[in-house]
């Protein structure tokens, strides 16, 4: 089978501008339903071409039609669907390409415009197309470019059995068929463009959380072991302590000067790594929220105490001062868990000590209706505003923000305590000016007022 030759001659052309003649409504109604209907009934933008000339295609009496598409940025169009193709043909037909300026499809969409064949027999000088015509049984065709906003995708091409132009009427309705189609095959292509999309967004959110996943099991196996060294430590660091306290008291026999400062330094510096590994344990339970809380009642004011008394350190030349309302009559009892308040309290009093070099740190607990605020506030070196929550944040511990060293854990881990407890730490403090943190909780203990 001989290839076709390019179609020039105007006689081959429909008029570019004729206006056709007023189609039957009905006609057009049906034929824009079973366009609909095949839309509805894709799952592919190709199903839409093919659905779509199946049912229209005997509607405008048309033996047989194809459609073409673009393929890419290409200058060739590839078949997209058929009706009613002579079966010998198809396989020629599913592997031919038809360039875009040639033959009557290729015209149509290259030219943007209607191509009309009126009688493939009537001209000699179509002898290449009569023998195409005779093998497969048409005489005249029409050739409609599939438009759509972004412009020519393809083109539609329905082929007749007889003679002479189509009649306004089908021309209409031609029309009506290329527009509907190309609008709803770029519909289609909208909706399946979307729906990889969301295959692809489903395919990474499973990806994420294979990685979440295994993440969490690495940091789970990463605490394991950081709980595990911490008791290990822990163990061995508090009979040491045990040790220097016997010796300390000179049990063994008596300490020369010398000696007793020693053993103070000793006895300070394995009190700091004791503290360093309760923070380790201490954050990994938190972590798990496996931390118990055991609620008693008690005065708000024992909890200063126990934190006054349990913290060493103060430097000589810092005056500290405890302020403890209602000193003279009775104040609220707090239900909460004493021993989380006093270590709250601890962290934050030692960290006033660390960054006070002189002046006064003040401690103390007031009531204010139904929560209890403690207060730490030292004259120390004080925070920028714009790290003020950064000291709080577990993934940041950096205290150079107050340019001075530090383990990183004591703020972080007494927010997380304070808001187990359904409570909160706030800051208020200015380079050069101090710090102070208030610690608010409430006088009873409310669990389902506790968060992370």
């Amino acid at each position: 089978m001989r290839k076709s030759r390019i179609l020039t001659h105007d006689r081959f052309r429909g008029p570019p501008s004729a206006s056709p003649a007023a189609p039957s409504t009905l006609r057009e109604l049906l034929l824009v339903r079973e366009i609909v209907h095949a839309f509805l009934h894709a799952d592919r933008p190709n199903d839409v071409f093919q659905f779509a000339i199946e049912r229209v295609s005997p509607m405008v009496g048309a033996s047989f039609a194809c459609i073409y598409l673009i393929d890419g940025v290409a200058e060739t169009m590839r078949l997209a669907a058929t009706f009613n193709w002579p079966e010998p043909h198809r396989p020629w037909l599913s592997e031919y390409r038809v360039r875009l300026g040639f033959g009557p499809s290729g015209e149509a969409a290259a030219e943007r415009r209607v191509i009309e064949v009126h009688d493939v027999f009537a001209d000699k000088d179509l002898e290449d197309w009569q023998e195409v015509a005779q093998e497969m049984g048409f005489r005249s065709l029409v050739a409609l470019p599939l438009q759509t906003a972004k412009g020519v995708i393809g083109t539609a091409t329905f082929y007749y059995a007889g003679t002479g132009a189509p009649t306004p009427e089908t021309r209409g309705l031609l029309r009506i068929v290329a527009d509907q189609m190309a609008a709803t095959a770029e519909k289609a292509a909208l909706i399946d463009e979307l729906r990889r999309a969301n295959v692809s967004l489903r395919e990474s959110n499973e990806a994420l959380e294979n990685e979440f996943r295994a993440a969490l099991a690495a940091r789970h196996t990463q605490e394991d072991l950081l709980a595990s060294v911490a008791r290990d430590i822990r163990s061995p660091l508090t009979s040491v302590l045990g040790y220097l306290n016997i010796v300390r008291q000179e049990l063994s026999g008596p300490l020369t000067e010398g000696q007793r400062a020693d053993l103070s330094l000793a006895h300070e510096a394995s009190a700091q790594v004791l503290g360093v590994v309760d923070d380790m344990l201490d954050l990994t339970s938190l972590r798990r929220g496996t931390l118990d809380v055991v609620a008693e009642e008690f005065d708000p004011r024992l909890a200063v105490t126990d934190a006054v008394t349990s913290v060493q350190g103060r430097p000589e030349s810092v005056e500290l001062r405890v302020q403890l309302s209602g000193e003279d009559t009775l104040v609220p009892l707090m239900r909460s868990d004493r021993e989380k308040v006093g270590r709250i309290l601890s962290r934050l009093l030692a960290n006033a000590y660390k960054f006070t070099a002189h002046g006064a740190v003040t401690i103390g607990v007031e009531c204010r209706g139904d929560r209890a605020a403690f207060v730490v506030q030292d004259t120390g070196i004080g925070i920028s505003r714009d790290a003020q929550q950064a000291v709080f944040e577990e993934s940041r511990p950096d205290f150079s923000l107050r340019e001075t060293g530090g383990r990183g854990l004591g703020l972080v881990l007494s927010r997380r305590l304070a808001r187990l407890l359904g409570g909160d730490i706030f800051i208020d403090s200015a380079p050069g000016e101090g710090s102070t943190f208030t610690v608010e909780l409430p006088l009873e203990l409310n669990r389902g007022d506790a968060r992370e």
